[in-house]
């Protein structure tokens, strides 16, 4: 069964809220509902692939303590610009 569009954003959005840590959760399920819907086809391969990581990783690398695979990297910069924009404005 192919996946529509539509079932893909949702399916993707559900996946960055539910990462299995909350502070994954609260880092890409805001930039997901934000962004997701304006993404090129190309930047939701990408962020299919971040998705594929795990929460520690995906931490590491916000915190820059690891280099991200230049995949992904790009993506991450925007995601991890947008969480301290949001959290300073709390």
């Amino acid at each position: 069964m192919i996946e529509t569009p539509e079932a893909r954003l949702k399916r993707m959005k559900m996946r960055s809220w539910r990462r299995g840590t909350k502070e994954m959760d609260l880092v890409l399920g805001p930039w997901a509902d934000a962004h997701l819907d304006g993404l090129s086809a190309a930047e939701l391969e990408e962020y299919e692939v971040l998705l594929a990581e795990n929460d520690q990783v995906l931490m590491s690398f916000i915190f820059e303590q690891a280099q991200p695979a230049p995949l992904i990297a790009p993506l991450l910069a925007k995601i991890t610009t947008f969480a301290r924009d949001r959290l300073r404005k709390v």
